[in-house]
Parts: structure tokens; sequence; C-alpha cells
């Protein structure tokens, strides 16, 4: 897909990696919408960056556990740009504080979890669609993580949700077929969370065989190849862990 002039949905698009994937998209030719729900002034600023690049921006705001929300997203993104050509879904819940184990089984994190991770990108699949097919064809993305496949006792709700999130993007890619092309990208160490001491981020990184964190940036590159030049994939999900997936 030529992206010069084409409009990408970014959501949690504001910080960390997903700050990382609009300013790639951008410098590839996009013109963005920021999706966040309370990191208003980081979004802001994040579309005067865009702007200097010389490509459009726009801020959305909308709390994915609000079903409302949902078409309220791709609403505001075709008011302020005109049009829709690739959606990532990028926004991610993780619990922290207490355990989200399942000893300490809450279904009310559960489901918020799941609404965030699960739902809302499949939601906002549904409503993107036709803007996504207007102009030929389009490009979806999905965050997964490669801990769908060795899920992590501490963080049940998180690591179910994004195996179900694989299987989303496994479904999507054949139900969208052929005009539009779903696929997933499954980090490993990215950024790590606020909570994670000095020490758990050395274990988690001796655990690499390359020996160290990637970076939001390598993760975003990842993202661009599959919207710009996946032309011919779709329904796969590609881990950047550097080889951790392999142990």
């Amino acid at each position: 897909m030529n992206l010069d002039g084409t409009v990408a949905l970014v959501t949690g698009g504001a910080k960390r990696v997903g700050r990382a994937i609009v300013l790639e998209l951008a410098r590839a030719g996009c013109n963005v919408a920021v999706h966040f729900r309370d990191s208003r002034a980081e979004a802001e600023q994040l579309t005067t960056e865009i702007g200097r690049i010389g490509r459009r921006a726009v801020t959305v705001n909308g709390d994915l556990c609000d079903t409302s929300s949902w078409s309220a997203i791709i609403s505001q993104t075709i008011d302020g740009l005109d049009r829709l050509d690739v959606l990532v879904n990028n926004a991610s819940a993780f619990l922290t504080g207490q355990p989200d184990s399942i000893d300490a089984f809450d279904h009310k994190r559960w489901e918020t979890v799941y609404r965030v991770n699960l739902v809302a990108p499949a939601a906002l699949s549904h409503h993107a669609r036709p803007y996504l097919q207007a102009h030929g064809g389009g490009k979806i993305v999905n965050l997964c993580d490669i801990s769908a496949e060795r899920p992590w006792p501490d963080h049940l709700a998180y690591c179910t949700s994004k195996a179900a999130l694989i299987a989303l993007t496994k479904g999507l890619a054949r139900a969208m077929a052929p005009s539009i092309q779903v696929n997933g990208v499954a980090p490993g160490i990215a950024v790590f969370p606020d909570t994670f001491s000095t020490a758990l981020r050395r274990k988690l990184t001796g655990q690499v065989p390359l020996g160290r964190e990637g970076t939001p940036r390598e993760v975003a590159r990842l993202v661009r190849f599959l919207v710009e030049a996946g032309d011919y994939l779709t329904g796969q999900v590609i881990p950047i862990d550097g080889g951790r997936s392999l142990i």
C-alpha cells in the first residue's frame, strides 16, 4: 500500500509504543488520528510534532470500556481526516496492583481487560470496515503479545485476552478478505511497565536470546512493514521478541 496521503487511526496512540507507531506511520506518509483516553496533553503535543513532519493529525478521545465510544472513535476520525485506510488496535489494559491470578479472580477486572483488549478491537474493526473498503482496501494491525502462547499465572486476564485477540486476528483476516488485510504483531519486551522493579527487568531481559529489551521504534517499524509492504500477508501474527518465544 502506498501510504502517501492515507489515514491511520492508532488507538492508545499518545504514549509508549502507540506514540512510536503514530510517528512511524506519519513518516511513511500517513495522516494520523491519535486516540487517547486520559492523555490529552500528550496526544495534542504529538499532533503538533506530526505537523512538523508535514502530515495532518487529529486527536480522538474515547474510553474503550464504553461501548458508545467505539463508533464515535471512527466517526471522529472520519470527521477530522475525511477517510480511513489503516486501523492499528494498539491500546491495551494490563492490570497492576493485586495479582491478576486465579486466586485473586475478580470478574469486573476481567471484563474490563477483555472489553479493552478484545471486544473493542472487534467493534472498531466492524465500524471501520466500510471506510477501509471505500478506497480499494485497507489494513488492520492488532498489537498482540507473546504471552498469549505462554501465559503468566499472575496476569491471566491479560494473557488470555491477547490469545483471544490472536484468534480474532485470524478470524477477521478470513472474514474481511480480499479487500482488507488483518495481521498482528506480538512484542516481547518493548517497554517495561512502570511497576516492574530493576531486579525483575534484569531477570526478564536475561531470558531474551538477543540479550536486551526491544524498543517501541522496533515494534513500530514492524507495524509499518505490515501496512506498507504486507499486501500479500493476512492472518499472520509476527513475534518481535528477541527470540524469547523460542525458549
